[in-house]
């Protein structure tokens, strides 16, 4: 297979990630299926892109036949079988656990197509792990995209030992058809190259709260005013979930058995709390009382 070849996409996993990577290629012309267990995840994930998709219209970011073409090409099931039987490309984007993806690309490599490629959206995780179980390790590889995808012009592909230039060229091939940048990675590490930096931030930001140095907030607002980081340390980790950045430390610390690795306490209590960010409507901040924008 070649990258022309790819017409069908699925994406499986309908939460925060998941209905915005299918929109984004559905909007790159794809034949796109939103797959998801749970029927209240996919009907909030397409009330939640034709909000998305009206902003952009009145904001002239894209007109409106473009928006209906897109809506035309992209499809929401509950059967994973239906969703992947005939599919070129499959992006999986559910929780950050090992275990449940490797289940699921099991799955997967048994109902999809002997040539479709498989991706995951993980952001630790690295691809190996997860295609041993699968009988097409060489069409395995990682392409992360980041939080949130309509609008983070950016991914990372990431090869193993095994993926093939074949698997690579299509999932980079793919990423520039539906207009984001991708930097590929030819040699995998826990965390790749984004978050293994944006850990290495939260831990210390973490330290310098936890040792009474200085408030979260505080701390945000230096490194927004000094570093010219849109967001800070501690509004990052609301908006991505507490529970995300916690499991994605504790996999990079499993991996590595570094104490330095392993997840700050002040994050694992906001875990034990079930405040974990925007997405509780509390965390680190407070968003019970003001809108989230």
């Amino acid at each position: 297979m070649n990258p022309n070849d790819v017409k069908r996409i699925t994406v499986i996993g309908a939460e925060q990630m998941g209905h915005q990577i299918a929109m984004l290629c559905a909007l790159g012309g794809y034949q796109t299926t939103l797959q998801d267990i749970n029927e209240e995840a996919l009907q909030h994930a397409k009330d939640n892109l034709e909000r998305l998709m009206s902003d952009w219209v009145r904001k002239g970011k894209i007109n409106e036949p473009a928006i209906e073409k897109a809506f035309s090409l992209l499809s929401f099931t509950d059967q994973l079988e239906e969703a992947t039987k005939d599919a070129d490309l499959v992006i999986e984007a559910i929780v950050e656990v090992l275990e449940a993806k490797q289940e699921l690309f099991k799955k997967l490599d048994e109902m999809t197509p002997p040539y479709a490629i498989l991706a995951t959206n993980s952001s630790t995780i690295m691809n190996s792990l997860i295609a041993k179980v699968t009988n097409r390790p060489d069409k395995v590889c990682n392409m992360h995209f980041f939080f949130p995808p309509l609008v983070m012009d950016s991914l990372e592909v990431v090869m193993s030992e095994k993926t093939s230039e074949e698997t690579k060229d299509i999932a980079m091939a793919v990423s520039k058809q539906i207009g984001r940048t991708a930097v590929l990675l030819r040699k995998e590490i826990s965390g790749f190259v984004a978050n293994r930096i944006l850990g290495a931030i939260h831990r210390e930001a973490a330290y310098l709260y936890e040792e009474g140095i200085a408030d979260f907030k505080d701390i945000d607002l230096i490194i927004r005013k000094s570093l010219g980081h849109k967001l800070g340390p501690f509004q990052l980790i609301d908006m991505s979930g507490a529970d995300v950045v916690y499991s994605a430390m504790q996999h990079q610390y499993q991996q590595s058995r570094d104490e330095r690795d392993k997840p700050p306490a002040c994050i694992k209590e906001k875990v034990d709390k079930g405040e974990l960010g925007r997405k509780t409507k509390i965390g680190f901040y407070d968003y019970r009382e003001v809108p989230v924008k």
